[in-house]
């Protein structure tokens, strides 16, 4: 993926704040990032910044999961695997979308 000098700031910014970058081989043309037990897709958008694919997520079994409702409780899956979205969870997820978010503010 070929970046432009304001993606590849945007990127290091992201990475001073403790993200990391993470390969998802099923989304080539995104960038993963993650922190923790959070990740996030971010699509590149020309020429200088980056938004992100989807919302972030939990991981699960090191997968991006889907947040989901059952029997009137929370969780975080992946194909068959399930954890539950406790409330120390939602609030790591939270932290990240927030740091997230403010990480991609466009570089002056």
């Amino acid at each position: 993926m070929d970046l432009t000098p304001k993606q590849a700031a945007v990127l290091q910014r992201i990475l001073s704040l403790g993200f990391e970058l993470i390969a998802f081989p099923v989304y080539p043309n995104h960038v993963g990032i993650r922190r923790g037990n959070c990740a996030a897709l971010l699509s590149p958008v020309v020429p200088e910044a980056f938004r992100l694919f989807a919302e972030p997520a939990y991981l699960v079994e090191g997968n991006l999961s889907a947040r989901i409702t059952l029997d009137g409780r929370d969780y975080f899956i992946w194909k068959k695997q399930r954890l539950e979205a406790t409330p120390a969870r939602r609030a790591e997820l939270a932290l990240f979308a927030d740091d997230l978010a403010e990480a991609l503010l466009p570089v002056e």
